[in-house]
């Protein structure tokens, strides 16, 4: 058998990161000379603790090895693997992205806002202005904010934007 596809070894994952709450937000694989590197990236709602990825990484380890051993999965000679969380730089491109960052600056192309709260329906998202004197919430659609990257802040952000931020979807008006 060949060296497992990225999507092979989601389509096993899967289940596994469901069994603990998780997405499965990235599979990499690398062949490292004698060895491979299998890294995986898992996220949810609660944001995965440390002790969180060592089960599921212990879980994942015993079902390649058990593939391997049946002739269905082959890595080589061996493989490591990392499991962990798909950090900052991860685009927003699912509902489930703006959700759990919510309260968080994001870049939108030249400008920054805060996130807001998303629609029950989970197809707008409230974008707050940031750095204005007289902050905004306004929906947009999550369709139209392919790209979008949380930005990294080391101050505590101004509270009439965490104000906004926090408001239920169904408050927010106002149109960009």
């Amino acid at each position: 058998m060949a060296f497992p596809s990225e999507e092979e070894l989601t389509r096993l994952i899967e289940p596994v990161a469901a069994a603990y709450g998780m997405d499965v937000e990235g599979v990499r694989t690398a062949k490292a000379g004698a060895k491979s590197q299998v890294v995986v990236a898992l996220d949810s709602d609660s944001r995965p603790t440390l002790d969180e990825l060592e089960e599921v990484s212990e879980e994942l380890s015993a079902l390649f090895d058990a593939r391997e051993d049946a002739g269905d999965l082959n890595f080589g000679a061996g493989y490591t693997l990392e499991v962990t969380t798909p950090g900052v730089d991860l685009p927003l491109t699912q509902p489930r992205h703006w959700r759990r960052n919510r309260g968080r600056l994001v870049a939108v192309g030249e400008q920054v806002f805060r996130i807001g709260a998303l629609s029950e329906d989970e197809t707008q998202v409230a974008l707050v202005s940031s750095g204005a004197k007289q902050p905004e919430a306004a929906p947009r659609a999550v369709s139209e904010l392919a790209g979008a990257v949380v930005e990294i802040e080391f101050n505590n952000p101004p509270a009439e934007e965490m104000e906004l931020a926090e408001l239920p979807f169904e408050e927010v008006t106002s149109e960009y």
